[in-house]
């Protein structure tokens, strides 16, 4: 699938498929939050527990490789820290 591009609340974002399913940047739209350094903004989303938890859930819809036992254990890890 070509790649094609959105205007959200004034920002380009990157939109990509595979597989029929279409996909937003992240970067972009973390961009908009702070241009100069939007990997600080995903690497703050990303440690975030309801973060984690939505990647987990949407591992065990969406992947039919998903290893839920081993996320389980990642995730039961992630709440004694």
């Amino acid at each position: 699938m070509k790649k094609k591009m959105i205007v959200v609340k004034g920002a380009v974002v990157a939109v990509g498929g595979q597989g029929g399913a279409e996909y937003i940047s992240l970067t972009d739209i973390a961009r908009y939050k702070n241009p100069d350094e939007p990997k600080d903004i995903i690497k703050n989303w990303m440690r975030t527990k309801s973060t984690i938890e939505f990647l987990g859930l949407w591992g065990k819809l969406h992947n039919p490789g998903f290893k839920g036992v081993e996320f389980d254990t990642f995730m039961y890890r992630l709440a004694d820290e």
